[in-house]
């Protein structure tokens, strides 16, 4: 099928010039709250799970705080239903005021649920019972942001405001690491575990009452096509953009949430101190932020398959180098170094994915088809992938495992890319 018929359907949305910077900073300053709450759990595992999870064995407490953050990707494909569908039905406006405010509430009841030590086992029950939540609001949080960059840009921008996406995330890694950082610099290890990661969380949740007072501001950008349903037959002209787009951001999460769990891999294996073992999350978010932008910019010059192909070629070269350089020198220049390096080739490759995704698909299920596809991959490979290699490394005694894991992944996301075809705007028009 035609790369340019899913683009073709997206004309009737109203002139990108309409839209002021100021609600696109509101969007993008909403979902970047959302991934740093989202995210904290991940950076604060291990001293979650000794919280919640006690246990003898730390890898058995660890496991059970990973198996937890896994929880709040299961409920991600339903959340990406929900609202993704109130995202096409009612508007990208309401569907992201929704899942911004259930995110806070959820950020808020984990931070302040009482330990295991109070309360026995109803803190492990709500501990999950709020992961779900955010799980939800997460799933439908990344398809009608995306829409709205998207219907917000003119035709040749589009890779370039799409890619606000995955900025946004990024930013919220780096906001993240900087706050982890800080807080494992200044408190001891037993400090960090008794309230240092609820102080993290809880800097999060402040700002929620601003983020959602920003999203009530925001205009709309589904207007012509709100309401209308796709006649099943035209929906199935979608589906191998479905499943490629299902395959390209799975390979790409997998990728994501492997280097994520850097600095438990260097608390746990690598037996770093916890500040110095905040060094790849902030080389994570430093790398996102100063290429997620020009990878958009550079996939609406040249095109977003270009991109994809050749630093995938890089990503999947490097993987192992990499991590054989980390565990050879153990320095807390290495690990930052060559994580950095790695994730800057993994925005080149990944972030033109959920443009491509995006333009590719009609108005009327844009929404709900970016959340779904997006949350059904985050859901099974991200949700799996720090669970998978800390068993992976447990299980085989091998400490480079991850990058074996991660290798494989980028091999099958670069198969994936090699079969789309060219979506952006300016190429197409070239031919």
């Amino acid at each position: 099928m035609s790369s340019s018929q899913p683009i073709a359907s997206g004309a009737a949305s109203p002139t990108p010039a309409s839209i002021p910077a100021k609600h696109i900073a509101a969007v993008v300053l909403g979902n970047a709250l959302e991934f740093y709450d989202f995210l904290n759990y991940s950076f604060f595992a291990v001293y979650i799970g000794r919280v919640f999870f006690p246990s003898s064995s730390p890898t058995a407490s660890l496991l059970a705080s990973l198996a937890t953050f896994g929880v709040g990707f299961v409920t991600r494909p339903i959340g990406g239903i929900v609202i993704g569908r109130m995202g096409d039905r009612l508007g990208r406006k309401p569907a992201m005021v929704f899942s911004f405010a259930l995110m806070g509430f959820a950020i808020i009841g984990l931070a302040l649920t009482p330990p295991h030590s109070r309360i026995g086992i109803a803190a492990p029950i709500l501990a999950i019972l709020f992961r779900m939540i955010q799980g939800f609001a997460l799933g439908g949080e990344v398809g009608p942001t995306t829409a709205f960059l998207l219907e917000s840009a003119p035709p040749e921008r589009r890779g370039f405001y799409t890619a606000f996406q995955f900025w946004t995330q990024d930013m919220a890694v780096l906001v993240s690491g900087l706050v982890g950082f800080t807080i494992a610099h200044v408190l001891s290890a037993q400090h960090l575990q008794d309230y240092g990661w609820r102080i993290s969380m809880l800097l999060g949740a402040a700002i929620v009452p601003f983020g959602l007072w920003l999203r009530t501001q925001l205009p709309e950008t589904h207007h012509a096509e709100k309401g209308r349903k796709l006649p099943s037959g035209e929906i199935r002209r979608y589906i191998p953009i479905i499943a490629i787009g299902l395959v390209l951001l799975a390979a790409g999460t997998t990728g994501n949430y492997t280097a994520e769990y850097m600095t438990t891999y260097a608390i746990t294996t690598l037996h770093m101190r916890p500040d110095v073992a905040f060094g790849p999350t902030i080389a994570i978010g430093l790398s996102g932020l100063l290429l997620e932008l020009p990878a958009g910019a550079l996939s609406d010059r040249f095109g977003r398959k270009p991109l994809m192909v050749i630093f995938g070629v890089l990503l999947i070269l490097s993987i192992i180098p990499a991590y054989t350089v980390i565990n050879r020198y153990q320095t807390p220049a290495a690990l930052t170094l060559c994580v950095g390096l790695l994730y800057s080739f993994l925005v080149m490759c990944n972030g033109p994915t959920i443009i491509w995704l995006t333009e590719s698909l009609p108005a009327e299920i844009r929404s709900s088809g970016v959340s779904i596809v997006y949350a059904i991959s985050i859901a099974a490979f991200g949700g799996t992938a720090q669970y998978t290699v800390a068993w992976l490394i447990g299980a085989t005694k091998i400490a480079i495992a991850p990058a074996f894991y991660w290798t494989g992944a980028a091999i099958i996301g670069l198969t994936a890319a090699l079969l789309t075809h060219e979506s952006a705007p300016r190429k197409i028009a070239n031919r």
